[in-house]
């Protein structure tokens, strides 16, 4: 499977759905009253970056406070190691073996200059699914799945509203002068000039906050894809860090999260403020593992690797789902699951029906406290050069480095820092992750395997 057909969804009823997959909401509503939908991804943030995981020097408050009113979760993965084909993941449903995109850029052909591979019309996105439900639905921040005049531009996957950065590379300024706004880019006058008085991250939030504004009545869904605290580390100011006895990046990248967490705290009050916080469903994760893995910060914990491995401190990422009302308050959940979910779950929460020939399954049972059917396994693949790839099925974790090379073998429940190998030991589990990394993986003409 090489993305998948265009898939029109319906309202449907929940009476009799089967476990894991539908069994959960009450029948249809009408659009006012279903669950807006909101997904906050944060980019490069590793796990024990926020106090709720631990972290001790970085100040968290908001997330931390939207841990203790809904579900902190220790076992979610993203889609991917790197930026791309991880947000593809969270968009269509399906994994990388699977998906469209599958590195920030192919190995062959692709869109000129950086060979980026754009979403096309049959792929089928979560903004599609909600809005043929009668949700609006608006992006802002970094897409990374569509080049100018492309496909996959987000006006056309489904996308109302959008405003940000469609290529990754052009994201790692924090100063651009020029951003799009639809299928027009804007200049950022703040920044002509080599100027940097316009940081663009208060633009997205500002977005973010309007966009609610004009829809609160709802139903509607906002990806709010923030671009902190990726590096580069620009910022206006390093408060309330510069006194610290850091390191100049370790105090930026502080920052970064820190005001990224005053952006969350915006975003809640204006859902108090406008009455309809216990109409919202909000969630909270990063696009890929750690990557400021120095002291005195250590944002992967004693988590094994950091982006661009798929070693649990490549993939691992915090996730938090809020729903007052509906999720029970200061829940920690060891539930495994993966960005492919988030299209079936979000199905599931605005009464859509749930596309079939996904890799995700819903979450919804795990939200609301009831019996949750479980993923056989999760599968990864990273077309480097060497084209590792891991499988995570139940305790056991699966990690090979490099196409047809060997499998090394890790008890999560055991060892969850992924230090001891015991391949050795479980010959008949080795080959089980072999037959299934072999499964998973279809051919893609961006991504060839290796020859040898």
């Amino acid at each position: 499977m090489f993305g998948m057909q265009r898939f029109v969804p319906v309202l449907i009823a929940f009476a009799g759905a089967s476990v894991g997959m539908g069994a959960s909401l009450d029948a249809p509503q009408r659009p006012a009253q279903r669950p807006n939908i909101i997904f906050i991804l944060a980019d490069d943030l590793g796990q024990f970056d926020l106090g709720c995981y631990g972290q001790k020097n970085i100040l968290t408050p908001n997330l931390d406070r939207m841990a203790a009113e809904g579900m902190r979760f220790t076992q979610c993965y993203a889609g991917a190691a790197v930026c791309a084909p991880s947000r593809c993941c969270l968009m269509t449903g399906l994994h990388t073996g699977h998906a469209r995109v599958r590195s920030n850029s192919s190995r062959v052909g692709g869109v000129p200059p950086q060979g980026r591979v754009p979403l096309i019309d049959e792929d089928l996105t979560v903004a599609e699914v909600l809005k043929s439900v009668g949700y609006a639905t608006g992006i802002t921040g970094k897409w990374g799945l569509g080049e100018p005049n492309t496909s996959g531009v987000p006006n056309r996957q489904g996308f109302d509203e959008w405003f940000g950065f469609l290529n990754q590379r052009h994201a790692h300024t924090y100063y651009p002068e020029y951003i799009w706004r639809n299928e027009q880019f804007e200049i950022v006058w703040g920044n002509m000039g080599g100027y940097e008085n316009q940081w663009i991250h208060d633009d997205f939030t500002r977005f973010a906050l309007e966009f609610i504004k004009q829809h609160r009545r709802g139903p509607f869904f906002l990806y709010l894809a923030y671009t902190v605290p990726h590096g580069r580390y620009e910022i206006p100011d390093d408060e309330p860090y510069s006194d610290r006895p850091w390191p100049d990046s370790a105090k930026r990248y502080a920052a970064m999260v820190t005001r990224l967490d005053a952006d969350v705290g915006k975003l809640f009050a204006l859902l108090k403020k406008l009455g309809i916080d216990e109409r919202t469903i909000v969630f909270f994760g990063s696009d890929n593992g750690a990557t400021y893995t120095d002291p005195p910060i250590h944002s992967a914990g004693p988590l094994r690797g950091k982006k661009g491995t798929l070693y649990e401190g490549g993939i691992r990422t915090p996730m938090i789902v809020r729903w007052p009302g509906r999720i029970a308050a200061g829940r920690v959940s060891d539930q495994v699951w993966a960005f492919w979910d988030f299209l079936p779950t979000a199905a599931e929460l605005a009464g859509a029906s749930i596309p079939e020939g996904i890799d995700g399954i819903s979450i919804v049972p795990t939200l609301f406290g009831r019996p949750q059917r479980q993923h056989d396994f999760l599968y990864w693949e990273f077309p480097t050069r060497r084209y590792p790839q891991a499988v995570r099925q139940g305790v056991w974790k699966g990690v090979r480095k490099a196409w047809n090379g060997p499998i090394e073998l890790y008890n999560l429940r055991d060892d969850p820092s992924e230090q001891r190998d015991v391949a050795g030991q479980h010959p008949n589990i080795v080959a089980g992750m072999d037959a299934i990394m072999r499964a998973q993986h279809t051919d893609s003409p961006f991504w060839p395997v290796p020859k040898k």
